[in-house]
């Protein structure tokens, strides 16, 4: 019965709000909707609507996985210093981390369902369900560790809100030992997916023992880009309150995350140019093109740039202390990986194919529909989540303000 009165008092709060919150929300169902039915045309003529052949089997749905599940790996950049280091300014503001992680891991299942085209067969990836091809499929072993890592992250944001809900006072031991636990799963979804790239033989692109390394070093930039910008507009709208302090403690660990991902990834660009084995064909294609075929070209330069620029601004104290300065910063780190985890780490890696053919690929209208579809669903979620947590951790919400109908019930509930 607490759970049940927990879930209407949780309901309530979200469908209370103001007019900019209910134009926000409005504008999320509109692309969900106008999303589905680009999906609906999938469901019905097959991935023939993508752009997706032979040639280029991953492209735009794999990119935003592979984005998405560094975004979910990013909340060990708040648990971390919170936790390992005992530090009250970012202890308050862990569960934000664990939030996005929970939205990110269902976006990044999302997309590997109208990845496989029919959804039907998407139950072949449920343990004891389906067929997994349990232990030699990669795949499997990647939705595993999302799914574990959903489970944890999902377990403490429910356990934590549903004390303070309460005034019950949360185990900490529990609550401590699970989120310590979510720190080498957070590690673990990225590294496995990066084993999902290097298990591709065939794929030389993508064969480098540096990919993980990569993956995980560019994820804790791109997710506590999105966080620090977050946490500016709840503190203006809402009474959330976060100290600069926190904010710049997170910039600096992503300094020197963006140092690690540079050097990773110079090392391998002097690995490939100074050897000069065939394998360089596919840096080529990706930073100069390959004679007239040089469509991507301006996106992994882009990148690079918008990559370099933020670096450079998260290093000085000066700029990344200064919030115009840091939001630019932000901005260009997040547009950066993203454009890095889709465009310049999947097309390459098919380009040329193994018949030396290339295939200019260019996401269809049909993918960018179904994925604002999910991208709205999962923001449209994540908006629900904040807006619970902000009320009950710090505009005191409680149990009490549900109705003076159940107050007799209240009274009853013990708080210890």
């Amino acid at each position: 019965m607490n759970f049940i009165r927990f879930i209407n008092g949780s309901i309530k709060l979200i469908l209370k709000g103001s007019n900019a919150y209910y134009a926000w929300l409005f504008f999320l169902i509109v692309l969900v909707v106008w999303g589905a039915f680009g999906y609906a045309d999938q469901l019905n003529e097959g991935l023939i609507t993508t752009n997706m052949r032979d040639s280029v089997s991953w492209a735009f749905y794999i990119g935003n996985f592979t984005f998405l599940v560094g975004i979910a790996a990013a909340a060990i950049m708040l648990v971390i210093p919170a936790y390992i280091y005992n530090w009250k300014p970012i202890k308050e503001i862990v569960i934000f981390g664990e939030l996005l992680a929970v939205c990110a891991v269902i976006m990044c299942i999302a997309f590997i369902v109208v990845d496989i085209g029919n959804p039907l067969r998407f139950w072949h990836m449920l343990p004891l369900v389906g067929t997994m091809n349990f232990p030699y499929s990669m795949l499997s072993w990647d939705f595993f560790f999302l799914l574990a890592y959903l489970i944890i992250n999902l377990t403490v944001v429910t356990h934590l809100l549903y004390c303070i809900f309460y005034k019950k006072p949360y185990n900490k031991k529990m609550a401590q030992i699970i989120v310590l636990i979510s720190i080498p799963m957070a590690v673990g979804i990225h590294t496995v997916t990066a084993f999902l790239y290097n298990a591709l033989p065939a794929r030389p692109f993508w064969n480098s023992a540096l990919l993980a390394p990569r993956f995980l070093a560019s994820a804790f930039c791109s997710g506590p880009a999105i966080l620090i910008i977050l946490f500016q507009i709840l503190r203006k709208i809402t009474k959330f309150e976060i100290q600069d302090k926190a904010i710049w403690t997170i910039a600096e660990l992503m300094v020197y995350s963006m140092f690690i991902y540079l050097f990773f990834t110079i090392a391998e660009l002097f690995k490939e140019f100074y050897s000069g084995t065939e394998h360089l064909l596919y840096w080529k294609y990706l930073l100069f093109g390959i004679g007239d075929s040089k469509e991507i070209v301006p996106y992994s330069w882009s990148s690079i740039t918008m990559g370099f620029i933020a670096f450079v601004l998260f290093l000085i104290p000066k700029t990344r202390k200064n919030f115009v300065t840091l939001n630019i910063g932000a901005v260009l780190i997040y547009a950066s990986v993203y454009v890095e985890k889709g465009i310049a780490l999947i097309i390459p890696g098919f380009t040329p194919d193994v018949l030396g053919q290339i295939y200019v690929y260019t996401p269809s209208i049909t993918e960018i529909r179904t994925a604002a579809m999910i991208f709205s669903l999962g923001f449209l979620l994540f908006t629900f989540l904040v807006k619970i947590a902000i009320a009950i951790v710090f505009e005191n919400y409680r149990i009490s303000d549900i109705s003076k109908k159940e107050k007799h019930l209240i009274r009853e509930i013990p708080t210890t």
